[in-house]
C-alpha cells in the first residue's frame, strides 16, 4: 500500500513538473508576443523609449530559454520520460529556440527603429509594403501558440498557409522597394531598412510555422517540416 501511494505521489509529482514547464513556454511566448507587438509600435510611431524597452527586455526572453532549457535537462536526467512524454520534452526544447529567435528578430526591429529617427532624414521610412505581413505573423504566433497550449494539430495546416502568403508579401515588398531604389537613388538607405524589417518580419513567420509543426511531432510522432503544405494536411487529417 506503501509503495503504491509512493508511486502514485511521483507521478503527480511528474505531471506537475511537465505541465510547469508547458506553463513558461507559454508565458516566454507571451512575452515574445509583447516583444513583437511593442517593437513594431516603436518603428511605426517613432517611439525610441518604447524600441529602447524592447532591447533592454530581450534578456528576459534569454533568461526564460535558459530556466525552461535547464527544467527540461533535470526531468530527463530524474524520470527518464519515454514515448509522449519524450517527445513532449523534445518538442518545448524546439519550441523555446524558435521563441527566442522570435524574441531576437523583434530586438532587430527596435534597433531600426531607433537607428531611423535617431537624426534628421530627408527620407523616413514608411512601412506601408509590410503591414499585412505584421498581422499575418502575430496571428501565426497566436495559433502556433495556441495549438502547443491545447496539443491541437488542425492550426498546423492554416498557419502554414499563411506562411505562404507571408512569403509572397516579402516578395512584394522586395520588388516594391527595389523600384523605389532604382527610381530614386536618394531613397536606397531608406528602402534598406525598410527591407531589412520586412525579413525579420518573414523570419518570425518562418519560426511560428516551426512551432506549430512540432505540435504534430508531439501529437503523431511525424515530422512534418519541408514538406509541402497538402502533405502536412494530410498527415493532420489521419487518424494517430
Amino acid at each position: 500500500m506503501k509503495d503504491c501511494t509512493v508511486s502514485e505521489h511521483t507521478y503527480k509529482q511528474y505531471d506537475a513538473e511537465l505541465e510547469s514547464v508547458r506553463a513558461k513556454v507559454l508565458q516566454m511566448g507571451g512575452l515574445v508576443e509583447q516583444q513583437i507587438a511593442q517593437a513594431l509600435e516603436a518603428l511605426i510611431h517613432a517611439d525610441p523609449e518604447l524600441a529602447e524597452e524592447v532591447i533592454k527586455n530581450d534578456h528576459l526572453v534569454n533568461g526564460l530559454e535558459v530556466q525552461i532549457d535547464e527544467d527540461c535537462s533535470h526531468i530527463i536526467a530524474r524520470r527518464q520520460p519515454a514515448a509522449g512524454d519524450l517527445r513532449l520534452i523534445m518538442m518545448v526544447v524546439k519550441t523555446i529556440t524558435d521563441l527566442e529567435r522570435i524574441g531576437d528578430e523583434a530586438t532587430k526591429i527596435a534597433r531600426v527603429a531607433q537607428k531611423i529617427y535617431e537624426s534628421d532624414r530627408m527620407y523616413t521610412p514608411r512601412f506601408n509594403e509590410i503591414k499585412t505581413m505584421v498581422g499575418l505573423v502575430r496571428e501565426m504566433l497566436r495559433m502556433s501558440l495556441d495549438a502547443f497550449a491545447r496539443l491541437d494539430m488542425s492550426k498546423t495546416v492554416e498557419v502554414a498557409r499563411k506562411d505562404e502568403q507571408v512569403d509572397e508579401q516579402f516578395r512584394v515588398a522586395m520588388r516594391q522597394l527595389i523600384t523605389f531604389m532604382l527610381e530614386d537613388p536618394r531613397t536606397i538607405s531608406m528602402s534598406l531598412e525598410v527591407l531589412f524589417v520586412a525579413k525579420a518580419i518573414e523570419r518570425i513567420g518562418d519560426h511560428s510555422k516551426n512551432i506549430a509543426e512540432y505540435v504534430v511531432y508531439m501529437v503523431k510522432g511525424k515530422d512534418v517540416r519541408h514538406t509541402s503544405v497538402q502533405e502536412m494536411e494530410k498527415e493532420t487529417l489521419e487518424h494517430p
